[in-house]
């Protein structure tokens, strides 16, 4: 088995290259099913200098869910900004199900009003619409995401993902070699939150997005340190002698499970965030490492090599009798739940090969999701539908995203360095509720 100390030792060697440009998320998608779309490139009354292109935000944000079709551009029949400038029939000789029409209106410096409308084609009908007013050029991304998370839930019946956040490490140049950056979820608006000559690793938020748990290698040895992104503070909130790793916020953020060796081999432990007191849960010879809570709280899932290769298992977060979750494989490690608690997603590894695999808690199935060389560090998207994992390829380490369901790889189009370990934020509150 890979020991925590080769799993570091491996996981600083993918961060070695240095940054170029933007994050590259590379995505999956193209369930079977997926639902025609047409978004019409928004109408402006005004400049509109510096904000996005708001047709193209939804359209990507749609495409990278793999639920949707959105129709190329160069194939619109025509570019209606309002519900009563639509021929339905046009748009249903073409098969597409729903529009999506806008427009921008400048109320003043840098002030705009954003209106959207959902259409039904075959109906003739709205579905949903909202004016979003005093966007701005700092703020107008994000809009776009949200109208799309608004069609998203419309027309599938669950909240979108798009206005959500992750976290990953990157390599930096050679005198800043790691990077922590926290980025919207389709790679754009990166921003650095910690530099360090010395490796970084398990990024993980909090469950109300204002703070990011991460192990830091900064003092010479693994701490583990939570940041609290307003106030840009932090403190070491595991620093026993020994290993300090693999943090894991509970689900109501009061507790944090650890992998910590101070009492000898690492064991996983449960600190008390208030009182910072740390409670045993397992006691074996062997590693225990990489815990992750069930969304309810009562259990917690963690890798263990106590079978003479690492291994999936169980036990309640108060304490008590583990129970085998995998039987077969060589290589079944870094546990992460799905938001509804039903499955698990984990690396499976043979040899040299890795890939990430879900885990159905009640069928007790597996089924490998992705077809990569070396893929790791699965997180669930906070709706479940969709995994982002890093992925080695070609020297370095990328970001993708596949459906939950089923794989299938394309790239985003933006270009980046060497990345590791994503995790996904909580959902953010949405404007219109």
């Amino acid at each position: 088995m890979q020991t925590y100390l080769s799993q570091l030792l491996f996981s600083a060697g993918l961060l070695l290259s240095p940054v170029v440009g933007a994050i590259n998320i590379e995505i999956a998608g193209g369930q079977e099913g997926a639902l025609p779309i047409a978004v019409i490139p928004f109408g402006f009354d005004g400049p509109g200098i510096g904000l996005p292109d708001f047709s193209a935000v939804i359209t990507a944000d749609l495409k990278r869910s793999g639920r949707f079709i959105p129709l190329d551009e160069k194939s619109l029949i025509s570019q209606p900004h309002a519900s009563a400038e639509v021929h339905f029939e046009d748009w249903r000789l073409l098969g597409v199900e729903n529009l999506v029409v806008g427009a921008v209106e400048a109320t003043g410096n840098d002030s705009y009003n954003v209106r959207f409308e959902l259409l039904d084609v075959f109906k003739g009908a709205g579905l949903s619409g909202f004016t979003f007013s005093l966007v701005n050029n700092k703020n107008a991304r994000r809009i776009g995401h949200q109208i799309a998370d608004i069609v998203y839930e419309r027309l599938t019946g669950q909240k979108g993902i798009f206005d959500t956040q992750i976290t990953y490490v990157i390599s930096g140049s050679s005198s800043t070699p790691y990077l922590l950056q926290i980025a919207d979820a389709d790679g754009y608006n990166q921003k650095t939150i910690l530099t360090s000559k010395e490796p970084i690793l398990s990024p993980t938020w909090s469950p109300d997005n204002n703070s990011i748990a991460y192990v830091s290698f900064e003092n010479r040895k693994p701490l583990v340190y939570i940041q609290n992104l307003t106030a840009g503070t932090r403190e070491a909130i595991a620093s026993y002698p020994g290993i300090n790793s693999a943090p894991a916020w509970s689900p109501d953020g009061t507790q944090m499970a650890v992998s910590l060796s101070k009492d000898g081999n690492p064991e996983i432990y449960i600190i008390d965030l208030a009182t910072k007191s740390a409670r045993r849960i397992t006691t074996n010879t062997a590693i225990d490492t990489e815990p992750t809570w069930s969304p309810d709280g009562k259990s917690i899932a963690f890798t263990s090599d106590r079978v003479g290769s690492p291994q999936l298992y169980l036990v309640p977060s108060s304490g008590g009798a583990e129970k085998s979750l995998t039987f077969e494989g060589k290589y079944n490690a870094h546990p992460r739940f799905s938001p509804d608690g039903r499955k698990i997603a984990f690396v499976r590894g043979d040899g040299n090969i890795n890939h990430i695999a879900i885990f159905d808690i009640a069928a007790k199935s597996v089924r490998e999701v992705t077809s990569g060389r070396l893929d790791e560090s699965p997180n669930f998207s906070p709706n479940g539908e969709l995994i982002i994992y890093a992925s080695e390829g070609g020297g370095k380490g990328a970001l993708q995203v596949v459906p939950a369901s089923g794989r299938t790889s394309q790239p985003l189009g933006v270009s980046g360095g060497n990345m590791r370990d994503p995790a996904w934020s909580a959902f953010k509150k949405i404007a219109t509720e």
